[in-house]
This record gives C-alpha cells, sequence and structure tokens, in this order.
C-alpha cells in the first residue's frame, strides 16, 4: 500500500476541510512543527492563522508546500519559504464578495447603533417609543475612505456607491482597473482621514500597515467619523482606539478583527457602548467557506505533487 503523504494541520479542522482531506494525506498533530528534524513530513496546512516559522521549515528538508486556508499570510514567513523553493498557497478572490458584506454591515451596524438598539430592545426598559433616543449616523449620501482598494475594498466600493457615497481611497498606487467606472477619489491618508465619514481599513498586515491607524490619525479624523477594521487587528492601534472612543476623538467603530485576537475578556474596548466587534467573520459563510476549503485543499495537493498550485504568494 502506497504511504499517504505526511502533512501537518491544526489540530481542529472544519468539516469541509476534513471532508476533503480524508483517504489523501496523513493527518500529523500541530505540535509536530516543534518537534526534531524529520525529513517525512510533505507538507503543511494551516487553517486558524498558526505561525509557520523559517525555524519551522528548516526542521523538514523536504518540505514540499505550505497551503493556507484563507488569503491573509502573515501568520507565514513566505520570504523563508520562498529562499528554500516551497511554494505558499492561499484562497483570494472568492472571499472578496463575501467579507465587502461583512464590511458594510459593520459600517451600518456601527453608523446606525445596532448593537445598543438590539440590546435596549431586549430590555426591560423599553416601554415605548421615543422619536429623540438613540439617534445614529446616516449612511447614504456620506464619504468613505477606503483605506487599501484590493480585491475586498473594490467590492466595498461598489457597495458604498450604492448607497450613493462619495468614495475616497488610498494604496501604494492609484487603481489601475476600475472595470465598474466607480467615481473614486484618490488621496493621501492624510486627506482621508481629515474628510471621511466612515474609515476603512482593507490593506494587508505588512511592516508599513502595522500601527497604521494609531494615535496621531485618529487627531485628524472627524469627531463623527466611523472607523472600520476588516483587515487585521494590528492595522489599529487598540490602545489608541480605545482611548480615542472613550474621548469621543471618533463617534464608533466596527471591527472584525482586533489585537490581541480575542482581546482579554476584561479589556476595556469590550465595555464601551461605540464599538460593535464580530469575531474574525470576514468570510464565514456556508458557501466561501467551503470554497477557501476546496482551493486550500487543491493547492496542498498540487503542491505535493510538485505542480504548480492555483494560487500562490
Amino acid at each position: 500500500m502506497t504511504q499517504l503523504p505526511r502533512v501537518i494541520t491544526d489540530d481542529v479542522l472544519s468539516d469541509n476541510l476534513i471532508e476533503l482531506l480524508d483517504g489523501k494525506i496523513e493527518r500529523l498533530p500541530w505540535t509536530t512543527l516543534e518537534g526534531p528534524d524529520d525529513d517525512s513530513i510533505d507538507g503543511v496546512l494551516t487553517f486558524g492563522h498558526m505561525l509557520v516559522t523559517a525555524e519551522h521549515m528548516s526542521r523538514f528538508p523536504n518540505l514540499k508546500v505550505i497551503s493556507n486556508y484563507g488569503v491573509g499570510v502573515d501568520h507565514i514567513d513566505v520570504e523563508a519559504a520562498h529562499k528554500l523553493n516551497i511554494p505558499v498557497g492561499n484562497t483570494p478572490h472568492i472571499l472578496n464578495g463575501t467579507t465587502a458584506d461583512q464590511a458594510m454591515t459593520l459600517l451600518l451596524a456601527a453608523g446606525r447603533r445596532l448593537r445598543e438598539g438590539d440590546i435596549y430592545a431586549r430590555s426591560p426598559e423599553f416601554t415605548y417609543f421615543d422619536p429623540a433616543y438613540m439617534l445614529g449616523t446616516e449612511i447614504h449620501h456620506q464619504t468613505v475612505g477606503i483605506i487599501g482598494l484590493g480585491g475586498i475594498g473594490y467590492q466595498i466600493a461598489r457597495r458604498c456607491a450604492a448607497f450613493d457615497m462619495k468614495i475616497l481611497y488610498h494604496k501604494r498606487t492609484p487603481l489601475a482597473d476600475n472595470p465598474d467606472n466607480l467615481t473614486l477619489h484618490y488621496v493621501s491618508l492624510d486627506n482621508l482621514l481629515e474628510q471621511s465619514d466612515f474609515v476603512i481599513c482593507i490593506c494587508p498586515l505588512t511592516k508599513e500597515t502595522t500601527g497604521l491607524i494609531g494615535k496621531e490619525e485618529f487627531s485628524k479624523m472627524k469627531n463623527s467619523a466611523v472607523l472600520i477594521n476588516v483587515a487585521r487587528g494590528p492595522v489599529v492601534d487598540t490602545a489608541a482606539l480605545t482611548e480615542a472612543l472613550e474621548n469621543g476623538e471618533i463617534y464608533a467603530a466596527g471591527l472584525d478583527v482586533t489585537d490581541p485576537e480575542p482581546l482579554p475578556r476584561d479589556h476595556p474596548l469590550l465595555s464601551l457602548n461605540n464599538v460593535t466587534i464580530t469575531p474574525h467573520l470576514g468570510s464565514a459563510t456556508i458557501q466561501t467557506r467551503r470554497k477557501m476549503a476546496e482551493i486550500s485543499v487543491e493547492n496542498l495537493l498540487l503542491g505535493l505533487r510538485g505542480e504548480q498550485l492555483l494560487h500562490s504568494v
């Protein structure tokens, strides 16, 4: 009987991944990464953003592929993988629309105080309708600033256009392809922060973008502005965000990611009414997560066979 490829995976995987991997690989526990050198390890499949470092890779001289379930690979030392000729696969494009939906969900929820409204509507205090109570901020015809206009950012812009919003964006270079002919305004980061009613972070996490939104940046935003982060937690300085929300430097925030993730259960950010937090649900739909599983497994199997991956970084 032919021996199955030996692959290190997270100890807990989705049902989709378990089904797709069944009979195709021998799964090894994640702790194998911290074990002794082993020339029998063929691949690594990351599911929950577990770290894969240069030191890990050096222990497995016959490692053929690292496949990531998701787009962001900031938890993998991609530069080290390239030096060792180990392809790193990811799952781009298929989650663009779903993550854009999540960004708009948070934008609407934060702007219209949905979290507070839900709590109040369920409480014994809600005994009559008061038209002067719990006023939020409008979404339509407001100015939105998108930091990072890649595939997901462009889908966010399409949704914002449907709300008749003025769309500003900032990235390293102006957008080259605008297939829907959206009216987009390329501006500096400072101008974006100063002009926007809603600021949406959807840039990759790099050395340059770590702490991109901090105390100085919050001081440039409108007191009525809403910050949305659907990128990575460290893009926003958590302490500075907490202070800005507590002191009314900005109106509200909607966060799908935090730093750290999850936040400590006693973190002051969790007690604030003007922040809506979801547990990293950007791509969390039945349909998208199934597609992510299929692509990450296909990348893994192609790499194990020495073939070109569907998507690599």
